[in-house]
């Protein structure tokens, strides 16, 4: 008696503790090294954007991609720190933000630019109105960053607020120097 419940102790932390890293974003089954297929997503007219499409993850170069929304308060914040590294990678590396929101519903593209504008935003911001590059990646929230290295694999994800200094050692360490 006493074994089964030392087991079904055991077997319930071992849950705990897996859910708990899916809480908290530490965990993400495409850090394992898969490849991700490049998505076809649209690009809109704002600072350091052109209107047009972007192949992302783009192959043969280190990406750096993250997930946001104009709503989500934390990728407001996660703006700076993102300026910060995007000013010091070279053109070796695609440097991309894309928004899930749904455009045309309770947002428009003027909506993203003007938001884009106003938080110092100066690298292409595309849109991923069917959550194909999304659910790629497996992402599930935002603000929800990820680095791919030139063959398209998943070397490094961060979900909520990261910093500079962690988000470059991510795109160094893929390649990205």
């Amino acid at each position: 008696m006493r074994r089964r419940e030392v087991l079904v102790g055991v077997a319930g932390l071992a849950a705990l503790g897996g859910g708990g890293a899916l809480a908290v974003g530490e965990w993400n089954p495409l850090e394992s090294g898969d490849a991700v297929d490049s998505i076809e997503l649209e690009t809109i007219d704002a600072p350091g954007s052109d209107a047009g499409t972007a192949s992302v993850p783009e192959r043969g170069r280190v990406t750096f991609v993250e997930l946001f929304a104009t709503w989500c308060t934390v990728c407001e914040r996660q703006m700076e720190p993102l300026g910060a590294v995007h000013e010091t990678v070279d053109d070796d590396v695609q440097f991309v933000s894309a928004t899930s929101e749904p455009v045309g519903n309770t947002v428009t593209r003027a909506d993203i630019a003007d938001w884009w504008r106003d938080h110092d935003g100066d690298w292409p911001v595309a849109l991923d109105t069917d959550l194909e590059l999304t659910e790629a990646l497996d992402a599930s929230g935002v603000p929800y960053a990820f680095v791919l290295d030139e063959s398209n694999a998943v070397t490094w994800s961060g979900r909520g607020r990261e910093s500079a200094d962690e988000i470059r050692s991510a795109i160094d360490a893929a390649g990205g120097e």
